[in-house]
């Protein structure tokens, strides 16, 4: 299915380019190897292209696992300009249950970088419906190195203490805020933080599709073996739990369709989408400040180039970092898991949204479809 505001050269788009890019998010589903998919490409602070494929219907919605971290982020960003939050203060001063176990030097923006030091910190998801067993799990947590001494990915963990952040320092329930002063206002209504019960009806369910790597494939493809990490299928398949949607956990559950995505993705170009706007320009050029210097991702060995929770493309080896391989060193954006693709590029306005429910096991043919539908998606701009 495919929607379209108006031709894709009134947006400055290649009308040729943009049917390669949907060829290959098209042969996926053809092939058998995905159920379904959506992308959408923004541009000028609206949808400029919008396609279906198989079981997906434009109006869909999406898990976009860690595609969460930006818009959650993004909520902190608007603290950070109203003065009611900084990103060098230390979390114990705002959250004094944090401090145990060394964990009292753990700066904010150490939260949103994946540089605190408890990556692997536990979190039962429902736990969050209780204030006390969410305090006293913070309470528990040990480091496992010293906050800012490395990067390594925190899948969910920081973002739990984010969440109260935002409720600390904003004054409602995290999911609210971003629902008030984020989504709503930017009118993004198949955009959800904490999913309500009547739009389970429009959810794909997550679906797991191929084999994975054995050991042998990634000694004959030059890899290490991959580490184990709380990403495991069946935590993946809980966000087909109708109670765990409803929660929005901020680290991976949020839901959406393409077109929203993309144009989340326009408003962080922007400031704001139309007449409304959110953020100045003073406060996205700062979130999209790399803080990480040369701390190098431990799975690539190479630069992390961490913003305010998102990832900055950065220099030729930005297809580690979920980018095309044509994108400029300016984007910026946090994919999801099973190769869900959200990002912005200033150099060109473009903005790519690209969901699909089935997970592929086979992690290098996740890479290289996030490569080849990012770099086709790049290259759209006439």
């Amino acid at each position: 299915m495919n929607e379209q505001v108006a031709s894709v050269e009134d947006f400055g788009l290649d009308p040729e380019r943009v049917e390669l890019l949907l060829d290959r998010v098209r042969q996926d589903v053809d092939e058998g190897l995905l159920p379904a998919a959506q992308v959408a490409l923004a541009r000028n602070g609206k949808v400029a292209v919008l396609e279906t494929y198989g079981e997906a219907r434009h109006d869909s919605l999406i898990c976009i696992f860690s595609a969460t971290k930006a818009i959650v982020s993004a909520a902190t960003w608007l603290l950070i300009q109203d003065g009611e939050l900084a990103e060098d203060e230390c979390v114990a001063d705002i959250i004094p249950e944090f401090a145990s176990h060394g964990k009292d030097k753990v700066t904010v923006q150490q939260l949103l970088t994946h540089t605190a030091g408890f990556p692997h910190a536990p979190f039962g998801p429902l736990q969050w419906h209780s204030k006390a067993e969410t305090l006293a799990r913070f309470a528990q947590w040990r480091l496992n190195w010293a906050p800012g001494s490395r990067v390594e990915y925190h899948p969910s963990s920081s973002m739990w203490v984010i969440a109260e952040i935002i409720e600390r320092r904003g004054g409602l329930p995290y999911a609210e805020f971003i629902r008030k002063r984020v989504l709503g206002p930017l009118g993004l209504r198949n955009l959800f933080v904490g999913l309500p019960e009547a739009e389970n009806q429009r959810v794909l369910p997550v679906e797991h599709r191929g084999n994975p790597m054995t050991q042998d494939d990634c000694k004959k493809l030059g890899l290490s073996a991959f580490p184990e990490t709380e990403v495991t299928e069946e935590a993946l398949l809980a966000f087909n739990r109708p109670d765990v949607r409803a929660l929005g956990m901020p680290g991976a559950g949020g839901f959406a369709n393409a077109h929203d995505l993309a144009l989340f993705y326009q408003a962080l170009l922007q400031g704001g989408l139309g007449d409304v706007k959110l953020w100045t320009e003073r406060t996205l050029n700062g979130a999209r400040e790399i803080r990480t210097g040369n701390l190098a991702d431990p799975m690539f060995n190479k630069a992390a180039n961490r913003g305010l929770g998102i990832i900055v493309s950065g220099d030729a080896s930005r297809n580690l970092r979920g980018f095309g391989v044509t994108n400029s060193a300016q984007a910026f954006g946090h994919n999801g898991a099973g190769c869900q693709l959200a990002w912005a590029d200033p150099a060109t306005g473009i903005s790519l949204a690209y969901l699909t429910p089935g997970h592929d096991r086979n992690l290098v043919h996740q890479w290289q479809r996030s490569m080849a539908i990012g770099s086709l998606a790049a290259r759209c701009a006439l």
